[in-house]
């Protein structure tokens, strides 16, 4: 069985940085895609970045050039490099991923428990 792993939220001012690490484990032959997503009460979730196995990435407009996401492929592991914070980047931060068992299978879409991102002003 497969599971995402997220980790690295904490509390930092505004301008600063943090890094985010999400890991795909389990019985895993391949992954799609990784994306982090993010949401705040009473709002949808969000959609902020996504790397392909490809290496193709697309961003939230609200994160670009400040956001970078990225993957190690060796490690089934994704980050995101979140700089130049600001306060309304405070969320609840969930990685996803789609992640194919086996050969010819396909992808089953998996979600990492939350983690809190606080941006003070």
């Amino acid at each position: 069985r497969c599971s995402c792993r997220a980790s690295g939220g904490g509390l930092v001012q505004a301008g600063g940085s943090l890094r985010l690490s999400c890991a795909a484990q389990g019985s895993i032959f391949s992954i799609t895609y990784m994306s982090w997503y993010r949401q705040v009460p009473g709002k949808q979730r969000e959609l902020v970045a996504r790397v392909t196995s490809g290496g193709y990435t697309n961003y939230a407009d609200s994160v670009k050039d400040r956001f970078t996401i990225s993957k190690d492929n060796a490690k089934n592991t994704m980050y995101l490099q979140m700089d130049s914070l600001k306060p309304e980047d405070t969320a609840v931060y969930y990685c996803n991923a789609d992640l194919v068992e086996r050969a010819f299978d396909y992808g089953r879409e998996y979600w990492g428990k939350g983690t809190l991102v606080t941006v003070s002003s």
